[in-house]
């Protein structure tokens, strides 16, 4: 990944956790948190990865109402970033979280055993 779009990521990320909190106001979009932005090197794409706070029905609404809230989320990101083109968002759950947290379960059942 270039600097550039590694730069590019990361000011996506602060604005979309802003554009998400404050402007956004689907009442689908439960508590989310932006954890990472990876934008291609043509900065064509931005993949945003999220996490958000509830159970399997809450986290498949959020998504759907993030993604009916596209076209809104990246207009309001090419007024703040001054780019070209603005990527195409594509958002996606950060599985890694969870990962972790399974990971802590299984090494403290260890421990107790």
């Amino acid at each position: 990944m270039s600097v550039r779009a590694n730069r590019v990521g990361e000011q996506m990320k602060k604005e979309l956790g802003d554009i998400i909190t404050r402007k956004l106001k689907d009442p689908r979009v439960g508590f989310v948190t932006i954890t990472d932005v990876h934008v291609t090197g043509d900065l064509q794409q931005a993949t945003v990865y999220i996490s958000v706070l509830g159970d399997d029905d809450q986290k498949e609404n959020t998504l759907k109402g993030l993604e009916k809230a596209k076209g809104f989320i990246r207009s309001e990101i090419g007024q703040r970033i001054r780019l070209r083109k603005t990527p195409e968002l594509i958002f996606e759950f950060d599985e890694s979280i969870d990962y972790g947290n399974r990971i802590e379960t299984l090494l403290k059942e260890i421990k107790n055993d």
